[in-house]
């Protein structure tokens, strides 16, 4: 018999309301194996550190007021673009945000296929690089 008890869910701080103490992670989420990874390198960072956050770059670039400020008002803007296209880092320079740390996943030795694959261990080096560079952990 599977155990029934369920875990509580960990809830993130809210962006809106913390930003000035918060590292704000902005992500690429393409539908390739490099968006993939800068996805789950957000998603771990947010985990392994209290004062790192992702939010939406999504409603960021559709200029959601809401999500535009707390863009402007994060302790650090961390971009983490999939590939040289750099989509999330674009997205900020138009609407005249400055970011204080840009990663290009295809620039971190990661080739960009039409994949929705990935490997972990590239999710764990680029993690920990962008944690040590821009979080200072």
């Amino acid at each position: 018999m599977e155990d029934a008890t369920v875990s509580p869910i960990r809830l993130l701080p809210y962006c809106h309301k913390e930003a000035e103490r918060l590292n704000i992670i902005l992500a690429c989420d393409g539908a390739a194996s490099v968006g993939q990874i800068g996805h789950a390198v957000a998603v771990r960072l947010t985990n392994s550190n209290e004062n790192a956050r992702m939010c939406c770059i999504t409603a960021i670039a559709a200029e959601i007021s809401t999500h535009v400020d707390i863009a402007r008002r994060a302790k650090k803007l961390i971009v983490i673009n999939g590939c040289a296209n750099r989509c999330a880092s674009k997205v900020l320079e138009r609407i005249q945000v400055p970011y204080h740390h840009e990663v290009i996943i295809s620039s971190e030795g990661v080739k960009k296929i039409p994949t929705l694959d990935f490997s972990e261990e590239d999710v764990i080096r680029i993690s920990d690089k962008i944690a040590a560079e821009a979080l200072g952990t």
